[in-house]
């Protein structure tokens, strides 16, 4: 059901949008300067003089870096939120939000979605509703038995293919009120709502791998989605690990949806696991998809897919080549602890001067990190560099920048009650390695937090790593935007005033992105926006990269057919070699 708009905007407020959309803006805002090209590009319109905000993180590396002239540290400081801004939606919200600049009738829209499997266009100055879809019944927590989730809908974070005008998301739904469940993957108009033609694809009816069925009842969609080629890439796990599930990666030609392939791990008589669930979802290099997978049971002591960063080829069809997969050695004792590599999605970063310089950052439970060579993965092997960085389980997803001191990795660490947001750099070394004492470390006292985000004014300056003070296990949260210097963890936004205050954010899951020098986040049943003093900024121009995809070894493979103002928290920066002093900036 698509309900009509509540609100459209006025001729004089037309004039304005108009005003701020003919400039030109930084769409590419990879990890690199702008003298450096990228090894891979966003889901753009090559040369698009817009800024638009497809996927989660922003990049199909999953890097969370979102350039705006306008996001300097005293500009930052100064962050309010919008008053003005409606955003009222219903539902549960762990989905980040999505913008197009040129959305339906040519405005800026933002894109929302609830467990409710409701669906939202959302005007992105106002945030009135332009359009509402409701995609389905969701599937409540007394029907599916073992859950954190009441009701379960859409969970993981859409995608929008600009050049089709779809925007791509998955939701569990029940025909009959609850006994049935399904697993539905549509195509809806991003100008509409409408459901595209050919769509949606039932998953448990199309999907299968190696002999075993996708069962929409055990299997649950966390992960956000990704688009390869023209290949849409859905990741699933399970629900708490909760009977018998199975990690399973689908694709659906974007074109072509009765076209249905998949993969699943741990097929083997009665073995189980491999979840795919890391909210990060699904990374590119621009030519393969990426996943990271969890715990598998049973498996003979035979590694069948789990614990491993994954690289498949179009379809997706996975090689079994050693190229094409790492798994650390002591993966049948992480199994056997539940320490699940896949509670992080991978990271494809670059760092100019290593060897090799082509990287995947992988995370788990097991409180480390793990930088593994993309161009050659290694099969179960020792990784290129690895360091325990975090005092509990990781949980979330990761972001990467670079500055004059070098590469970063920004991660929410310790899932526990003592959450800590921390940062560690990636030195350009042969190999190269994990520097702690270089990064910093923010202490969460006030509780938890999302996953980070990053802005920066021109891919290499005034980086601030944001996160949402949401709850954790033993707090509430403060429910306050949080923004910290990415060179040292200063602190440059302390989380405003009384209107600042938010509702309904989630621990890792919640996450926020940046446009037209704003900050949008979801919490439940409502879209916040956050706008720096000084109105909508110029962006520097358009950067079109040149895709590099990672390099892989392709043997021939044999797919298997398968059916179609509060108290500020004080930074704790580690010991570092000489920094340049760094001002701090006005409150």
């Amino acid at each position: 059901m698509v309900k009509a708009p509540r609100e459209f905007l006025t001729t004089e407020r037309m004039k304005f949008l108009f005003s701020i959309s003919i400039v030109i803006v930084c769409f590419w805002g990879a990890i690199l300067p702008v003298n450096a090209i990228p090894a891979f590009a966003s889901r753009s319109v090559a040369g698009a003089a817009q800024v638009n905000v497809t996927q989660f993180h922003n990049h199909d590396s999953r890097d969370g870096l979102y350039v705006d002239a306008a996001f300097t540290l005293d500009a930052a400081a100064n962050l309010t939120r919008d008053l003005n801004f409606d955003g009222t939606i219903e539902g549960n919200v762990y989905a980040q939000p999505l913008y197009i600049e040129d959305g339906p009738g040519g405005r800026a829209t933002i894109i929302a979605v609830t467990e409710s499997n409701n669906v939202y266009a959302l005007d992105a100055l106002d945030g009135g509703v332009i359009w509402e879809r409701n995609v389905g019944p969701p599937v409540s927590a007394g029907d599916l038995g073992c859950t954190k989730f009441d009701s379960m809908g859409i969970t993981g974070t859409p995608i929008v293919d600009l050049a089709s005008r779809a925007l791509f998301l998955a939701a569990m739904t029940t025909p009959d009120g609850g006994p049935t469940k399904q697993h539905l993957i549509l195509s809806l108009n991003v100008d509409t709502g409408d459901i595209n033609p050919g769509w949606p694809v039932d998953v448990e009816a199309t999907a299968t791998y190696n002999g075993i069925n996708f069962t929409a009842s055990t299997q649950q969609q966390r992960p956000a989605l990704g688009i390869v080629g023209n290949i849409l890439y859905v990741g699933y796990g399970s629900k708490r690990d909760c009977d018998t599930w199975h990690g399973w990666l689908v694709g659906v030609p974007i074109d072509n949806p009765a076209s249905v392939t998949a993969w699943a791990a741990a097929t083997a008589t009665g073995a189980k696991g491999g979840a795919i669930w890391g909210v990060g979802g699904i990374a590119s290099d621009g030519k393969n998809p990426f996943v990271t997978t969890g715990n598998t049971t049973d498996t003979g002591n035979n590694w069948s897919g789990g614990e491993a960063v994954i690289r498949f080829q179009p379809g997706p069809i996975f090689s079994g080549s050693p190229t094409d997969y790492w798994a650390p050695t002591n993966w049948q004792s992480l199994d056997q602890i539940d320490a699940d590599l896949g509670a992080s999605g991978p990271l494809l970063v670059d760092v100019p001067g290593a060897t090799p310089s082509h990287l995947i950052v992988a995370m788990g439970k097991d409180r480390k990190a793990y930088l593994v060579n993309r161009d050659n993965l290694g099969g179960i092997s020792q990784p290129v560099a690895s360091a325990q960085v975090a005092s509990n389980t990781i949980l979330q997803a990761a972001v990467t920048y670079r500055t004059e001191q070098g590469t970063y990795v920004a991660f929410r660490a310790n899932n526990d009650g003592d959450t800590v947001l921390s940062a560690f750099r990636i030195t350009a070394a042969n190999p190269p390695a994990i520097d702690i004492p270089g990064g910093w470390d923010v202490t969460r006292a006030s509780g938890g937090c999302g996953s980070p985000f990053v802005t920066s004014t021109d891919g290499n300056n005034n980086m601030i790593v944001w996160v949402v003070g949401t709850e954790d296990h033993r707090t509430a949260g403060d429910q306050r935007l949080h923004g910290y210097d990415g060179n040292t963890g200063a602190v440059v936004y302390g989380g405003g005033g009384p209107n600042e205050l938010m509702a309904g954010t989630h621990y890792y899951s919640t996450t926020g992105i940046a446009a037209r020098g704003r900050i949008y986040l979801a919490g439940d049943n409502k879209v916040y926006a956050f706008a720096l003093p000084g109105g909508t900024p110029t962006p520097p121009p358009t950067i079109t990269p040149t895709v590099t995809p990672t390099p892989t070894v392709t043997p021939t493979v044999t797919p298997t057919a398968t059916a179609t103002s509060t108290a500020r928290p004080t930074p704790t920066p580690r010991p570092r070699p000489n920094p340049p002093p760094r001002p701090t900036p006005p409150r």
